[in-house]
């Protein structure tokens, strides 16, 4: 079994400050170029509108999680809290968008499914697996009151998280009707991409990991050949798919945060830096991180 991208991925000496002058520089530009519209204070309202929906669906999830005693309940919610944020803003928008041939339709439809997919892996391994060790050890290691952490630490900073990275849906369904466009055909070319190496490569390491004869050995074939993380190529891609999409609206770069700080996640923080300290001192690993790439699909050295 294994995962992640390309071993030659370019380095970034700090990579957290080059984010931070990133953000920085966004909110900056953003907050210049909506306020020159005079569309600030509306601006503001329908995203903390959307926030709020999606924090009261996250705290709808920890009930639940409260009641089935187990924190990892969170995982199977990831996803809809996206669905969330897409359906709160194309309800919220002052344009009265309606579902139709239009781009607002087609990426809160892209989103859906992406979630429902991911939602349903991740329901079927919360159904014949206990409780993920790592909320275990979390819950250990908090002081004071293990509910207020639990809500606070998990359940509300993945709501907000969760807001943010929807920035770029929030921004098309919050603009005027976008009719399909060059931009869309594109970013939806680049979606599908994404869509392809994740879906294939979580199923191809659920056959790999179902099959006894391969026990405790690597997931080095199929899709894993080319890059050591396959689906988590797969989930910056499609991201990076629908900011392309939203190039077709109005003052579409302003989407640009989404795919920046989910690919700066994957590859600094909770995605591949994680996978691939799990699989530190695995046989044969050190041989197959040195042939495959770490994230971009590559041929696999000699």
């Amino acid at each position: 079994m294994a995962m992640a991208s390309s071993s030659k991925f370019p380095k970034i000496p700090n990579p957290a400050a080059a984010l931070v002058i990133f953000m920085a520089w966004y909110l900056s530009a953003s907050l210049s170029v909506v306020s020159l519209r005079g569309q600030l204070e509306q601006a503001v309202k329908l995203s903390l509108l959307v926030l709020v929906t999606v924090i009261a669906f996250m705290t709808f999830v920890f009930i639940v999680s409260r009641l089935a005693k187990r924190t990892d309940v969170i995982d199977a919610a990831w996803g809809p809290a996206f669905v969330v944020a897409a359906l709160a803003s194309f309800t919220l928008s002052p344009y009265q968008v309606a579902f139709g041939w239009n781009v607002q339709t087609l990426v809160s439809l892209l989103v859906t499914i992406w979630a429902a997919r991911l939602g349903f892996v991740i329901t079927r391994r919360l159904l014949t697996h206990p409780e993920d060790k790592r909320y275990v050890e979390l819950r250990r290691s908090w002081k004071g009151s293990e509910v207020l952490n639990s809500y606070v630490r998990i359940f509300f900073v993945q709501a907000v998280l969760a807001t943010l990275i929807s920035s770029a849906v929030i921004h098309i369904n919050l603009s005027p009707t976008a009719e399909i466009g060059k931009w869309t055909v594109i970013g939806l070319v680049v979606w599908l991409i994404g869509f392809v190496f994740e879906t294939v490569g979580d199923w191809q390491l659920r056959r790999h990991l179902a099959n006894p004869a391969m026990k405790g050995t690597l997931m080095t074939s199929g899709l894993w050949r080319y890059t050591r993380h396959p689906n988590y190529f797969g989930e910056a891609t499609m991201w990076w798919g629908i900011f392309l999409m939203a190039l077709g609206t109005p003052y579409g770069w302003l989407a640009l945060v989404t795919p920046v700080i989910i690919t700066y996640l994957l590859l600094f923080v909770s995605g591949i830096p994680m996978t691939e300290r799990t699989f530190e001192g695995r046989p044969g690993w050190a041989a197959y991180k040195k042939r495959t790439s770490l994230f971009f699909p590559l041929p696999p050295k000699a």
